[in-house]
């Protein structure tokens, strides 16, 4: 996996350069000691995980990954503990309290390397071949047929499935991680909270998609792969 570092003090970006030249999976392609200063290589080149500091002068670390349309996974380094909710509500795959040792560093890297397979053996899926996945809810392993779920609904720590005739299903889940799920040819995230299936949508606006009578809002920063699908759909 490609990564970057950003933290406002060089040291700190020493120690992870050097923690992860023992992780072979990891591949450190640039470090930055300005937020902004990342923005364009991130532009410019496929990277899949972020280690961010949060508080640095100018642009914070939540502040950046706020601003970015589809952000990398991240993982946030810091000498602060009272921002660790803030993170992982925008599903952060691990926050690390500075100063970290490598084995929890290399920890919070499986985690990201785990994510990452999932993502890339979901987009090797058919549309039409989708895959029944089993769901934790409460103590039980709940079946799914994927050509059933319509959308899927963050609720605080849970995700809400909804499906076709039948009862949604409440799951602990983060938004990112039923994304990961989620073949990305078959589905979409529309919002923050919301994914959609892509053969479910009927109808489209500016603020809103419509899944039948069911309308669900458009967040700002996925206007554009919204568009990208309404392109790619044959007249």
């Amino acid at each position: 996996m490609q990564a970057i570092a950003i933290d406002d003090e060089p040291f700190a970006l020493e120690v992870v350069r050097n923690l992860l030249e023992e992780i072979p999976f990891i591949q450190l392609a640039a470090c930055f000691t300005k937020a902004v200063e990342a923005i364009s290589f991130l532009q410019d080149n496929d990277i899949q995980l972020i280690f961010l500091d949060i508080k640095m002068p100018g642009l914070s670390g939540i502040e950046f990954i706020r601003s970015l349309p589809k952000p990398p996974m991240v993982i946030f380094t810091t000498a602060y503990s009272e921002h660790a909710v803030q993170s992982f509500e925008l599903d952060a795959i691990d926050y690390l309290l500075k100063p970290f040792s490598f084995p929890r560093l290399l920890k919070a890297c499986n985690k990201a390397y785990e994510f990452q397979q999932m993502k890339d053996n979901s987009k090797q899926i058919a549309p039409e071949t989708l895959p029944i996945i089993f769901i934790k809810s409460g103590f039980e392993q709940i079946r799914i047929d994927l050509a059933d779920l319509r959308y899927a609904e963050s609720i605080g720590n849970y995700m809400k499935l909804h499906l076709n005739e039948q009862p949604p299903i409440m799951s602990r889940l983060t938004t990112s991680e039923a994304e990961a799920l989620l073949p990305v040819n078959a589905f979409i995230r529309v919002h923050r909270s919301f994914i959609v299936a892509k053969e479910k949508i009927t109808k489209v606006d500016k603020r809103s998609v419509w899944l039948n009578e069911t309308e669900i809002p458009i967040g700002p920063s996925y206007i554009t792969e919204i568009e990208k699908l309404l392109k790619s759909t044959p007249k």
